[in-house]
């Protein structure tokens, strides 16, 4: 069995998934063969992974997908065992070792934990074969005691495989003191005595400051610190997977062309737009539930969706029907991926009730396409080609429903003489079940130029790997890796 250390965190959002990946980078400089490890994640941010003696693919967060690239790995669907991708109010549809186990609310879901430990830990056991290391990620946080005694992400997890643990804590949120010394206190004398440390992650400014900070906490813990992170701009360009991070998302910075973005209750995906944020000349805002979609918009992007009938009828309720509808007559571009190419059509339909009590909704009607629901899921990896410009595409695809209609006459890519998507008669809008879509390069930069504004020359996946390097030379400087490495058993 491979060596092992976790990262775990005081709470949600404090960083531990760069952590992790920068760590498997700076691991993976050093010749180390390593491996991430999540045993539960909850994310509607989802990618498609090797499923070993299965056609096609499974589904794991896009959190283990980029950690596995750190690592220089091809992502597997043991990273990350179990994901929970929260839909409407039916709860979140549980994904197992890639495939999809079910659906169930918070409660019952509590209920079916011990089940999935045997799943995690045969995964666990898997991951581990020919690695040096495994860097395992918790989710949300061990302070959570309420839910510990079925808990399989945290401390559940560490206890039964044995894993060492560091804690995380995000100074940037305040309180960062408490929230360690609070951990420390609360846990189960079992459960603290996994843990070897601390370090302090999102620090602004001279680090020095916080010294008294850490002579703080080991009087109240005698936990040591292994470092203190600096703000890590670096992350900016890796794909997000909480949609907390859209909040910090909503305002523009005034450049050739925004790109705006509806906010949709189960958003999904939406890292399918980091290739245009990346782009200098292309401003990129989510627009919050309850703001309008804004009228200097070149591009109206609507995003995938967990549950696309219910996000169909809350963007509805925010008016954003109404603002999109303006927007097309104004000559405005519109695209849709995944759950909002389906939003485009004119009607979604769900005859087995998959996303919810409700069977059929109207669509916005800006592509002459209808789409049913079926049973079952489609999960793989897509080479494709751009009809309109001719040119490769790569991605990946993870939806349900089948889409038909006369302006699949006009489809987005064709892949293996199968086509995909729709495009209206005069070319400005379109949809595609096409995620990665703009992680093409000369895509991206061919179709910035129909819209006037000058793309591409950025080789987004090259910056990917840069940023994942930059953050794994920090953490090397800022943290005691020699410590932490050492800590794994």
């Amino acid at each position: 069995m491979a060596r092992a250390i976790m990262l775990q965190g005081t709470g949600s959002d404090v960083g531990k998934t760069v952590l992790v990946a920068g760590l498997c980078r700076a691991a993976r400089k050093r010749g180390l063969s390593v491996r991430p490890f999540k045993p539960q994640n909850m994310s509607n941010n989802a990618a498609v992974a090797d499923l070993p003696g299965q056609a096609g693919g499974g589904e794991i967060g896009r959190a283990q997908w980029l950690q596995a690239i750190a690592c220089g790995v091809k992502p597997s669907v043991h990273m990350n065992p179990v994901l929970l991708k929260p839909q409407s109010e039916i709860g979140s549809q549980i994904v197992v070792q890639g495939k999809v186990f079910g659906q169930a609310k918070a409660r019952d879901y509590q209920a079916l934990k011990p089940k999935l430990m045997d799943a995690v830990l045969d995964s666990w056991a898997k991951v581990g074969e020919g690695a040096d290391l495994v860097v395992v990620e918790g989710a949300g946080s061990p302070a959570e005691i309420n839910l510990r005694p079925r808990d399989i992400a945290n401390m559940g997890f560490a206890t039964r495989a044995d894993v060492p643990v560091i804690l995380v804590g995000d100074i940037d949120r305040g309180g960062v003191i408490a929230s360690v010394a609070g951990t420390h206190l609360i846990l189960p004398e079992t459960d603290r005595a996994m843990i070897a440390g601390y370090l302090i992650n999102k620090f602004r400014g001279d680090a020095s400051l916080f010294d008294d900070g850490i002579a703080a906490i080991e009087r109240f813990t005698q936990w040591r610190c292994f470092g203190v992170v600096p703000w890590l701009k670096a992350a900016a360009l890796l794909p997000s997977e909480d949609s907390v991070v859209l909040e910090r998302l909503t305002k523009g910075s005034g450049k050739a062309l925004k790109v705006a973005v509806p906010m949709l209750a189960r958003i999904a995906n939406f890292d399918d737009l980091d290739p245009l944020k990346a782009e200098p000349q292309v401003e990129v805002v989510f627009v919050a539930p309850g703001d309008r979609l804004p009228h200097d918009a070149g591009l109206i992007v609507i995003p995938g969706s967990k549950s696309t009938i219910g996000d169909l009828i809350e963007f509805r309720r925010n008016g954003w029907d109404a603002d999109l509808a303006d927007h097309r007559r104004r000559g405005g571009h519109i695209v849709g991926i995944c759950g909002g190419y389906q939003m485009l059509g004119r009607v979604v339909r769900d005859p087995h009730g998959i996303e919810g009590g409700v069977r059929e909704t109207e669509g916005l009607g800006l592509l002459d396409v209808e789409t049913v629901m079926e049973p079952e899921k489609t999960v793989r990896n897509t080479s494709a080609r751009s009809v309109r410009f001719d040119l490769p595409l790569d991605g990946y695809e993870i939806h349900l429903g089948k889409t038909t209609g006369a302006d699949r006459l006009r489809p987005v890519s064709v892949s293996n003489g199968a086509e995909d998507g729709a495009t209206s008669a005069d070319g400005k809008v379109f949809g595609t079940y096409l995620h990665g879509l703009f992680t093409a390069d000369a895509f991206r930069g061919r179709f910035l130029e129909s819209l006037g504004v000058r793309g591409g020359g950025i080789d987004y996946r090259a910056e990917v790997e840069r940023a994942l390097d930059e953050i794994a030379d920090h953490l090397e400087r800022h943290l005691d890796c020699d410590a932490i490495f050492a800590l794994a058993r």
